[in-house]
């Protein structure tokens, strides 16, 4: 089965790709890699503003991590012109916005890390880290940044 048909059965319609709104851009391909700038959280169209562990929840934060995946997969759509060319998902790196004593970033970056391995199968195991930290853009409660392995 291929990748659109993974998003389709999984009832997932990738969004339109927005251009950034400070001085960056959205990827850079360079060799066979695409690095994806990091995609905060968003919910209903605005930041999903939280912090994890003051006034969000684990499972909070992983849905967020997950949708914040559902963005990354539009705007490598939109860069690459069809996922069928992503060869591997190589990196993921997540960042939490964390409140002092919240320890499971980890658990957060799994909404994520799940969400690619179900669209892209063994291709979508990748090496990852996550990590807390104090304040993200727009207060927003996840940012995600990716590394693709394109053919």
């Amino acid at each position: 089965m291929g990748v659109y048909e993974r998003l389709k059965e999984l009832d997932i319609v990738l969004p339109v790709a927005t251009p950034p709104v400070a001085a960056f851009v959205p990827t850079v391909q360079t060799g066979n890699l695409c690095f994806v700038s990091g995609h905060i959280a968003k919910r209903e169209g605005k930041p999903w503003a939280g912090q994890l562990g003051v006034n969000m929840n684990t499972e909070d934060g992983r849905r967020a991590a997950r949708s914040i995946a559902v963005d990354l997969l539009g705007t490598l759509h939109h860069e690459l012109g069809d996922l069928e060319r992503v060869q591997r998902i190589v990196k993921l790196f997540c960042l939490v916005n964390s409140g002092p004593a919240f320890t499971e970033q980890h658990l957060v970056a799994n909404g994520a890390s799940e969400l690619l391995q179900e669209v892209f199968g063994a291709s979508g195991k990748h090496a990852r880290s996550a990590v807390g930290v104090a304040q993200l853009p727009l207060g927003a409660c996840v940012e995600i940044e990716l590394v693709v392995e394109v053919r």
